[in-house]
């Protein structure tokens, strides 16, 4: 710009000899010879920095709310309005969620509004663990926060996802607060809206999920309500769903069911997989994928993972005792056990009660768990290893796999996730996948499972490609304990079954 037009003008930052860093407002002009030649250039500073701060505190007190530190209202109507924009021109959904705190008025009240201000700074801390980092969540006054959830793909997609934040939500607020010394407790009541369902603009969506707020309020306090009667029934449903499994472990309605696993090469059986099932009292058997998001979301995965891990263990037991032929079981471990601090006492306290071989126990993990710490996942891992128990990565090819992780998890097993079992062996793309997998498993020296195999195309194709173990329809569905012990001993499958 100096040479083509003599001047140049505009922000510069720079270093002072104590290290401190400026901001500067610099003009440079060039001066010239009679031949046009730049002889000279005269540099012009002026020092912004205490402008600069100026600026950043007022878009900071114009934007955001100075207690919580979260986006206040005009920042939330803003970037709504922008959500809005984009989920119109992209044709997807938004949920947005008006949380109002149940009976904070008291802690004023009582307390002070000192305390008062620390609670609502945990809540905005809580709130801001509850949903994922493109989410926005914002303070829009007093004991009022609202959330919304963007790019989803379908109305139900919207609902669902709303419905799972909101109780994450609800129970993070019903954990206790510890203020100057005494413990409080809180509940909230949660308002939803989807876009473009229950309104087009912000400001219905507001106006709508604060309408469905006051719903919550009216029946109960402490839950959640859309503002569409439909939706409604649906969050009602699993709210429901909630509340029963809380009950579930004392009323023996859980129950695990096995699925075998067999060696590809003569298709003789090599083991179990524990799969949970729920018996439900007036709903009958209530499907896996109904339940088991819920569980991982709330939290009751830790007891109910616990129960899970003791009764295949004792299963294991009984069948050893009478020499059924079973050399393994798999047991499935969510994130959330496998980073409790008692999680590999739990597993040796199991282990030493039930009386298993530990090398008969194999845990499968998930490769996002694996990748979340891992500092601690190693630690883990080589503490269990060093136990004798058995270590599988489930659903392998659909996360993050990294062959760098690989070489360091001590792990036995590559488990191949069923979407690219399913459509083998015409399709191309996944039949080049699985054979990448195994060829990669076999090089790390690891074992290779493959799951959901149902066809005998399919059993063909993994034992061309060497893979060691199979399980799926095609042998044998989940059966309940009772059933599996009458399957071993008089069913031989083979390649002909």
């Amino acid at each position: 710009a100096v040479l083509k037009d003599s001047y140049w003008q505009g922000e510069v930052h720079y270093l002072r000899k104590n290290g401190e860093e400026r901001v500067s407002w610099t003009g440079i002009s060039a001066t010239r010879s009679r031949t046009g030649k730049v002889q000279n250039l005269i540099i012009i500073v002026s020092d912004i920095t205490e402008r600069k701060v100026i600026e950043r505190r007022i878009h900071k007190l114009a934007y955001f709310d100075p207690l919580t530190g979260l986006p206040n209202r005009s920042q939330m109507h803003e970037r709504l309005d922008q959500m809005v924009t984009s989920a119109r021109q992209s044709n997807t959904h938004i949920a947005v969620l008006f949380l109002d705190l149940d009976r904070f008025k008291p802690i004023n009240d009582s307390m002070g509004h000192p305390a008062g201000d620390r609670v609502l700074k945990e809540v905005a801390n809580r709130l801001q663990n509850c949903i994922k980092r493109q989410d926005l969540v914002s303070r829009m006054s007093g004991d009022e926060f609202t959330i919304a959830l963007s790019d989803q793909k379908s109305a139900d997609s919207a609902a669902n996802t709303a419905v799972k934040v909101g109780e994450r939500i609800l129970h993070a607020l019903q954990q206790p607060f510890f203020i100057e010394q005494r413990e409080l407790f809180l509940t909230g009541s949660i308002g939803i809206a989807i876009f473009p369902h229950d309104g087009q603009t912000v400001t219905e969506l507001l106006k709508n999920s604060d309408m469905a707020m006051y719903h919550a309020k009216d029946d109960g306090r402490n839950n959640v309500q859309f503002f569409d009667e439909h939706m409604n029934k649906k969050a009602v449903e699993l709210l429901e769903i909630e509340n029963d499994l809380r009950y579930a472990i004392e009323r023996n309605e859980l129950e695990l069911y096995y699925q075998p696993q067999y060696a590809t090469a003569d298709c003789r059986m090599q083991g179990v997989e524990a799969l949970l099932r729920w018996h439900h009292g007036d709903k009958g058997m209530v499907p896996p994928g109904n339940f088991i998001p819920i569980i991982e979301d709330t939290g009751l995965i830790i007891p109910i993972g616990e129960w899970v891990l003791r009764q295949a263990c004792t299963d294991m037991a009984k069948w050893q005792k009478s020499g059924l032929a079973i050399d393994r079981i798999a047991i499935n471990v969510s994130a959330r056990q496998f980073k409790q601090p008692g999680f590999i006492n739990l597993v040796q306290e199991v282990i030493e009660e039930t009386g298993i071989d530990p090398h008969q126990l194999e845990l499968e993990l998930t490769e996002s768990i694996l990748i979340d710490d891992l500092e601690h996942t190693l630690d883990v891992l080589n503490r269990l290893r060093a136990m004798g128990v058995r270590m599988a990565i489930d659903d392998f090819g659909t996360g993050y796999s990294s062959l760098n992780y690989l070489k360091q998890f001590p792990v036995d097993t590559l488990k191949i996730d069923q979407s690219f079992i399913r459509s083998l062996p015409h399709n191309t793309d996944d039949a080049q996948i699985t054979r990448t997998i195994i060829s990669m498993a076999h090089n790390l020296g690891l074992g290779v499972i493959a799951e959901g195999v149902e066809t005998k195309e399919q059993l063909e194709f993994l034992q061309q490609t060497q893979c060691e173990e199979i399980q799926g329809f095609y042998f044998s569905k989940p059966i309940p304990a009772s059933q599996l012990i009458e399957y071993v001993t008089q069913r031989t499958p083979s390649i002909e079954s």
